[in-house]
């Protein structure tokens, strides 16, 4: 029986590099892979990009109504399903790579951020930590060399703690760190 596995991690945990080398390793085994990234996510169009510059097309760009299960069943011979940024996944579109792993026996790899900048679950990542298999957490490092937990915003070089869940960083001087507790609240956000 397939399984379904969240990996997450908070920013520059290597989230996408992990996800790029691990659709190589199936690729250069002679295994498909489908890799996925939803629509909401419009930084690269169609190509996931890791910090370190390798990059790689997506084969489904999911906007919110996709159903992600039907999707994959028009496609063949699958190993493994790969998703970046599944936190901007829907409840119901984890629910249905679920029925992927368990009904249709094809392997579910979610690589994503458990909170945003305000120490809130994402809805897709929630899901995740409801249904999924396995979970591991991707370390990183905070600036103060302690063990990162927590996303952070910036617009325009200054940390803020408000607003809506989801702004691009790239887009309008929107900037993303990760840092340990101590320092996310020595920046001014609560717990």
């Amino acid at each position: 029986m397939a399984k379904i596995h969240f990996k997450y991690g908070a920013m520059n945990s290597g989230k996408t590099d992990t996800l790029i080398k691990t659709a190589y390793n199936y690729e250069e085994r002679g295994l498909n892979v489908v890799v996925i990234k939803p629509e909401i996510d419009t930084k690269g169009g169609t190509t996931i990009t890791a910090r370190g510059g390798h990059s790689r097309e997506v084969d489904i760009l999911a906007d919110r109504e996709l159903d992600l299960r039907h999707e994959i069943g028009k496609r063949k011979l699958i190993s493994c399903i790969l998703v970046d940024e599944a936190q901007f996944l829907t409840p119901d579109q984890i629910s249905q790579l679920y029925s992927v792993a368990k009904e249709d026996d094809i392997s579910v790899i979610c690589y994503g951020l458990r909170t945003d900048f305000r120490t809130q679950l994402f809805p897709g990542s929630q899901r995740l930590f409801e249904v999924a298999d396995n979970i591991e957490k991707l370390p990183t490092m905070c600036f103060c060399g302690s063990q990162a937990e927590f996303n952070t915003r910036k617009v325009n070089g200054n940390y803020i703690f408000t607003g809506d869940q989801v702004a691009i960083d790239g887009e309008d001087e929107v900037e993303y760190d990760s840092l340990c507790g101590s320092c996310y609240t020595k920046e001014g956000g609560s717990i």
